[in-house]
């Protein structure tokens, strides 16, 4: 009877033993988690650049035909006399379009240091065939020199009656003068000729150090003032003497 309890005393025992060696092999095995390499990555977004404008491109002498900006919505100013203008480009320009040119013109004209300012006129632009009291015209050097009538230099701007014309070998270089302020220079030219029309001539530099008045013929020579492209710089009409120097456009 002693030896059958002790044999099973010792079944008891191994079982017990073989039960609690199979959970000590080892801890429960874990789940892999995902690395790096396994994880798809995400595309990224492409970027956005803002296109670059074309470069503006033309011939020596265009075709003088042209290409007319739609009807404006704004009238620039608040009182005096009412001017109509269109704005044209000759079809041979590439890089401008009319109504890009039209809008430069239009921030020009519309800005309180402009032709604004002293209330005595405001300007509205219309489109083609509407009755207008002049157009802006963007032009190849020839056509340039054939709507001035002027000496046929294909270098300047100029106002002819009620023709504004913009030398588009100027609104695409500039001048040495303005080297680094095209956008500037091209105010200028606007304030500048549109002033013409409005009935101002040419002034000089009132002192070394000064802003040019912006009727001084900037393009060809600042003669000791920096360069100003608005008629009230400072809320203010500013001028210079009357007269014009002897400047001549470079040769070529």
């Amino acid at each position: 009877m002693l030896r059958i309890e002790r044999w099973a005393t010792a079944l008891l025992v191994a079982g017990t033993l073989t039960a609690c060696d199979t959970a000590a092999t080892g801890p429960p095995p874990v789940a892999p988690v995902p690395t790096a390499a396994s994880t798809p990555a995400r595309a990224s977004a492409p970027s956005r650049s803002t296109p670059r404008p074309k470069p503006i491109a033309y011939p020596q002498r265009g075709a003088g035909r042209w290409r007319f900006a739609p009807a404006g919505t704004a009238t620039a100013g608040r009182g005096g006399r009412l001017l109509r203008y269109r704005v044209a480009v000759e079809q041979d320009i590439t890089g401008v379009s009319p109504e890009g040119l039209a809008a430069a013109a239009e921030a020009t004209l519309a800005d309180p240091r402009g032709w604004i300012r002293g209330h005595q006129w405001r300007f509205r632009q219309v489109g083609p065939g509407q009755a207008n009291d002049f157009t802006l015209y963007l032009a190849t050097p020839a056509t340039r020199d054939r709507l001035c009538d002027d000496v046929p230099e294909g270098y300047t701007s100029c106002r002819n009656g009620n023709k504004v014309v913009l030398n588009v070998a100027r609104w695409a270089k500039g001048v040495p003068f303005y080297r680094g302020k095209l956008a500037t220079y091209r105010k200028y030219l606007v304030n500048h000729e549109v002033g013409h029309r409005l009935g101002h001539g040419h002034e000089r530099c009132p002192g070394p150090g000064e802003p040019a008045p912006v009727m001084q013929q900037q393009t060809l020579g600042l003669h000791g003032c920096t360069t100003n492209a608005w008629p009230y710089p400072d809320g203010r009409p500013y001028h210079g003497p009357s007269g014009q120097y002897p400047d001549q456009p470079p040769a070529g």
